[in-house]
């Protein structure tokens, strides 16, 4: 992965300069170290950081075509790009680089904006085409690769990171009150808001479309189920289990393509040992894995990656991580996401980028998406005890068995607890977000700490009536598991998951990140697949275990779910102490002065945590959600970011 970034001028007769695309690349510097380039043309400017990963020596960018008339920055990896280069070549194209990236311009030249359908990848793509005056902005199909942009003074401008927007706009950022409000209740804003006022992403399988001053957005693939139960593919279970093995070996082999060595991230998790099998028994690249564990035991799965490195062999590095290290790294993961957080875990992850480049590897693959995809998580299961309640909303019995899903929650408070916590909504599981209301309302106590001033300035503008306007049309018609599926890719994965826990945290280290199971041929044939094979009864992601248990071990195949988790307020408020940016952001005169939260609330939280009195998720997901937003202000709001990363 790179940076990338660009200036179109749309009414504006303002010089585009290399120095204002330089001051853009200049704050990617940590997505591209290994070189820069620059294409300054009538009313265009596109600027590169590149991470040298494919074609070391003649890849550097932007890329054009035979005639310079075509031209194209680009951030990411065209996997099938040897597949594709050979057709095109049969078509008359000439090849300049042996670059992924050249493929791009002379797929546009052949079948014009629907070139993006033939890309297998992950990618931020800014291409121009001299002969119409058109800037095409596109994004991979689930948004593993970040881009945003703003309109300003007659210009557009857009980057891989909006601190490369802020560096030469010249309106202030300010935040969005909705934005902070949503990501307050789903984890982050929803698509195409972002934290700041007016800067927008292009949204995961948008293509957005330049031309003659008007913008104009199409998308070009989407999460899409079946509406009824005889479109689903009705092949028997092996068959079905030998689909997804063919098509998951070859997510794997393409995404190990690359002219620098490749590792993967192995957390002793189901997905990560299946990937890491696969690489093993199919890959022709000897296998190197990587993995952080945590002083804290609760949170350490050391025993299971041991397991899996023994079982493979596998040349293995570790990182460990304390509470120390979450207070002293979170400053900068903030600069880095670009948004506040409500858990710790994208700082670890980003330590473990860290260790990665330490170790000069450029590139790791990750089991990241299993889940979303085969039908992984808990919200799953919980949806379908709940739905199962639903019929029988008086029952004392079926709440009961939500305790089997949580043995690492305190779920001893009683039948009164669960039906409080669980039962929200139970008469009308008909809602589409259903499956996640427990989630949302959880998420959303954190807005207990808002200021008067802040509710002001939402006026009772609903965050889930926000995010439903996203929903397709079609959701209605399908499956209650798959609605829950569709929400949970477009709400946590592409909003947070993959944005700041995934390429956030991986390339503050120069380090591409990439997802066999997020593979679109992967997606498009498990979304056909009937729920009920996906998760039988509770056992969840059944057709990937069935799939791979021959290639891992048993204890892994059968272990219980372990969610990711990372310290959060012992690492602020460890042994009585706190760091001084810390004390600094949470007294009651900074986040008066900022003006989001309530002081005196926040005051009391704060002395409650000092007592060793805080509990449960809500005061973790509140201190995190507070202190995240307060250095996002330091940074971004009071203009302290241009040089916090370097």
């Amino acid at each position: 992965m790179c940076g990338i970034a660009g200036i179109c001028n749309i009414l504006s007769n303002e010089l585009i300069t290399e120095q204002k695309l330089s001051a853009m690349i200049s704050m990617l510097y940590h997505r591209g170290p290994d070189g820069k380039g620059f294409y300054i043309g009538q009313n265009i400017g596109l600027g590169h950081a590149r991470l040298s990963i494919i074609d070391l020596d003649t890849g550097s960018q932007p890329i054009h075509n035979e005639d310079k008339t075509v031209w194209v920055t680009f951030n990411g990896e065209i996997f099938n790009y040897i597949e594709l280069r050979d057709e095109l070549k049969k078509k008359g194209h000439d090849f300049y680089t042996s670059t992924d990236t050249e493929v791009i311009v002379h797929l546009y030249e052949e079948y014009g904006d629907d070139f993006v359908t033939y890309l297998n990848g992950q990618f931020a793509i800014g291409l121009w085409d001299t002969k119409r005056s058109k800037l095409i902005l596109v994004r991979d199909r689930v948004g593993i690769v970040p881009l945003f942009y703003k309109q300003e003074n007659g210009s557009l401008l857009f980057a891989s990171e909006i601190k490369a927007i802020l560096a030469v706009a010249k309106e202030s950022p300010k935040l969005d009150p909705c934005s902070l409000d949503e990501l307050m209740t789903f984890w982050a804003p929803v698509s195409p808001n972002t934290m700041f006022q007016d800067v927008y992403e292009v949204s995961p399988g948008q293509m957005l479309v330049l031309k003659n001053g008007q913008i104009n957005k199409r998308r070009y693939w989407d999460w899409e189920f079946p509406l009824t139960n005889d479109e689903y593919n009705l092949e028997n279970i092996d068959s079905l289990a030998e689909g997804l093995h063919e098509l998951l070996v070859d997510a794997t082999k393409i995404r190990l393509r690359s002219d620098v060595p490749v590792g993967a991230y192995l957390s002793g998790g189901l997905d990560s040992s299946v990937l890491t099998s696969l690489i093993h028994h199919y890959g022709n690249t000897p296998l190197r894995t990587f993995s952080i564990g945590f002083e804290n035991q609760k949170l350490d799965e050391s025993l299971y990656q041991k397991e899996m490195i023994d079982y493979l062999n596998a040349d293995h590095s570790r990182i460990t991580c304390s509470d120390s290290d979450i207070a002293d790294n979170f400053e900068k993961t903030i600069w880095h996401t670009e948004m506040p957080v409500l858990r710790t875990a994208p700082v670890p992850m980003s330590m473990l980028s860290g260790l990665v480049h330490s170790q000069n590897y450029k590139v790791v693959l990750t089991g990241e998406g299993a889940d979303e995809v085969l039908g992984g998580y808990d919200i799953f299961k919980e949806a379908k005890i709940r739905q199962f309640w639903a019929r029988n909303p008086q029952s004392k019995f079926r709440p009961l068995l939500l305790k089997r899903l949580y043995p690492y929650l305190d779920l001893s408070k009683g039948q009164a607890y669960l039906q409080n916590f669980f039962g929200t909504a139970i008469q009308s599981p008909e809602l589409l977000w259903f499956s996640h209301l427990p989630r949302w309302e959880t998420t959303a106590r954190c807005k207990d700490f808002f200021s008067d001033e802040m509710k002001a300035k939402l006026n009772k503008n609903d965050a889930i009536s926000r995010i439903a306007q996203t929903f397709p049309s079609s959701m209605s018609k399908w499956h209650t598991f798959n609605r829950s599926q569709y929400i949970e890719a477009k709400s946590l994965m592409g909003g947070y998951l993959l944005s700041s826990q995934g390429d956030r945290a991986l390339m503050s280290n120069s380090v591409e990140g990439r997802f066999p199971f997020l593979d679109h041929r992967v997606i498009e044939f498990a979304n056909r697949i009937h729920p009920k094979h996906k998760m039988k009864v509770l056992n969840e992601k059944f057709l990937l275990k069935k799939a791979e248990s021959q290639y891992v071990p048993e204890n892994i195949i059968n272990r219980y779910k372990q969610p990711y988790r990372a310290p959060d307020i012992p690492s602020f408020f460890g042994n009585n102490t706190s760091p001084e940016y810390v004390n600094a952001l949470l007294s009651k005169s900074k986040i008066s002065e900022y003006g989001y939260f309530e002081p005196d609330r926040v005051d009391r939280l704060v002395r409650k945590i000092k007592r060793g009195m805080a509990i449960g998720y809500k005061d973790n997901m509140s201190l995190v959600g507070i202190l995240s937003t307060q250095i996002w202000h330091h940074t971004f709001i009071e203009n302290n970011y241009e040089n916090f990363g370097k």
